[in-house]
């Protein structure tokens, strides 16, 4: 599957997911396709649920989530802690792993399979959402440094969409609280309500078609629809447009 290919058949099929355990399945066929280890969504914070850490999705062994549930490795995980506190992505690399308890906490992780090498995505939705997208491999030190040069714009939009997903179909985030839709996102949905191709969008708008068909990924994302059909309609009974 081409990388372009691959990533809007993602976000279809995140889009798609009717519960939040199809979207699990779908996690784990997300992590395939990009052929890595695990692909986790930590939600750390939400305003619709009083507990924290309300909901985790994973493709982890179970026997390792058990083991780090019973014995609340939230607040020992040096990820965690640099994913709260910050807005950019935290390489496993270069996290503080100097200390005693950071370093078993990652030999034990490793002993489960749970991967060499990951990155953490901070995502930060409306009205106070936190969640941290994590994606791990196994691959040698050179794949990972070019699968991450590679994918990272990929792994970054999926992470937004898997969140904003998830937070729907928890019940934690009203299906009506969606993000304002961008200029660019309300034109090409109106240009394609008026039955223009992406091919003559980009034409009108003189932009890419790659970036056409991002405008009405992330249109679908912030509409939580899993069709563009979908997502004119509803922008059009909303009338954004």
């Amino acid at each position: 599957m081409l990388s372009s290919s691959r990533f809007f058949y993602c976000l279809d099929r995140i889009s798609a997911s009717p519960t939040l355990r199809d979207l699990e399945t779908t996690l784990d066929e997300v992590r395939h396709i990009y052929a890595i280890s695990h692909m986790v969504l930590h939600v750390t914070r939400s305003s619709g649920a009083t507990a924290s850490n309300p909901l985790l999705m994973l493709t982890y062994p179970p026997e390792w989530v058990k083991q780090y549930l019973d014995r609340d490795y939230f607040s020992i995980d040096p990820v965690v802690r640099l994913g709260l506190r910050g807005f950019l992505p935290v390489e496993w690399s270069a996290s503080k792993w100097d200390s005693g308890q950071a370093y078993g906490f990652f030999k034990e992780a490793m002993a489960f399979g749970v991967g060499r090498q990951g990155v953490t995505l901070p995502v930060r939705g409306p009205h106070g959402e936190r969640s941290l997208f994590t994606v791990t491999s196994n691959h040698p030190d050179a794949y990972w440094r070019q699968f991450r040069m590679d994918s990272m714009r990929d792994l970054q939009f999926l992470a937004h969409h898997l969140h904003d997903r998830a937070m729907v179909l928890s019940g934690m985030r009203k299906i009506t609280d969606f993000p304002q839709l961008s200029r660019r996102e309300l034109q090409c949905l109106e240009m394609t309500a008026n039955g223009l191709l992406a091919k003559q969008i980009c034409a009108r708008l003189c932009i890419s078609t790659s970036a056409v068909q991002l405008y009405l990924a992330s249109a679908r994302r912030k509409l939580t629809v899993a069709t563009t059909s979908e997502a004119v309609a509803k922008a059009t009974a909303l009338e954004l447009i």
